[in-house]
């Protein structure tokens, strides 16, 4: 009669709690309303994002931190799991000036899409904030910008993470999906920062493209739909095309040593203590002697 094989535990991604939920969706609602409020203010009310980046910056951090401990106090990221975000953060900003200012070139999409994927939305969103910021520092593009690229790199880490089936979906059709995302997510994010340059810029395009303060909203998004078509169609294809390539040729084996340090890390494995374990016990040879006469 055959022995049945012992099925190796399948690595599954952190799981969000709800004060670490609350706390990601405190961090969306500010981040929506630092991209978008231009687009509602009128003439008068003197926007400019160079003026309100420092501020984002000031709240953004406190809640990325917010994040962690909201994710550690539910149970679900513990001192391996903050170890392992310092070593894929730290390789996803020594990534990124490989090929950023080259077309669009961002070999660190793809790291942070199979991240997010392995390793569950609320580690994603966190990853890509502090990858954006790690490599902002070590390319010396702080600027502005930097709130709202981690802000908007955090949201696409964040998506991979919410794909469906991570436990039925596995193979081709899962690095057809991630490659599927890598591509409309590469998209999006580089749609999300043209909307923060473009009102910075505002004034320096041509008027059929140009942001035009206290104009109506619809107005004003067909303009920037003609400045993204006008400016930044080729980088963001750049971009969407090389995360594909790399997922689909290296995606199935970085996804293997994911997931296998996901299990080993055993990241959702409870922690006992025995308190016995450190008492004395007599020998084996003595035990049960107690009583008898010796």
């Amino acid at each position: 009669m055959s022995t049945p094989r012992s099925r190796t535990p399948r690595s599954r991604p952190l799981r969000i709690g709800p004060r670490a939920a609350a706390a990601l969706l405190l961090v969306t609602l500010i981040g929506i309303a630092a991209f978008g409020w231009p687009l509602l203010a009128d003439r008068q009310s003197g926007f400019a994002h160079a003026q309100d980046a420092p501020w984002l910056f000031a709240a953004l951090l406190p809640l990325l931190v917010g994040v962690v401990v909201a994710t550690i106090a539910d149970d679900g990221m513990d001192a391996k799991a903050v170890a392992m975000l310092g070593v894929l953060a730290a390789v996803g900003a020594a990534l990124r000036p490989l090929g950023a200012g080259t077309g669009g070139l961002e070999p660190m999409f793809f790291l942070l899409v199979l991240s997010g994927r392995v390793l569950g939305p609320g580690f994603g969103f966190v990853l890509g904030g502090v990858t954006m910021f790690a490599s902002a520092l070590l390319t010396g593009g702080v600027g502005p910008w930097m709130p709202f690229q981690m802000l908007a790199m955090g949201w696409f880490s964040l998506g991979a993470g919410l794909l469906p089936g991570p436990d039925r979906i596995r193979g081709r059709a899962e690095l057809a999906m991630l490659a599927l995302y890598g591509f409309l997510g590469s998209f999006a994010y580089g749609t999300i920062m043209n909307l923060q340059g473009w009102v910075i810029l505002q004034g320096t395009h041509p008027q059929g493209i140009s942001f035009t303060p206290g104009d109506p909203l619809p107005a004003n998004l067909v303009r920037f739909l003609a400045f993204c078509l006008a400016t930044s169609v080729g980088w963001d294809l750049g971009r969407a095309a090389l995360t594909v390539v790399l997922t689909l040729t290296l995606g199935a084996t970085l996804l293997k040593a994911l997931r296998r340090a996901t299990r080993k890390a055993a990241f959702d494995a409870p922690v006992t203590f025995d308190p016995g374990a450190g008492s004395a016990q007599p020998p084996p040879h003595e035990r049960g002697t107690v009583g008898h006469g010796g």
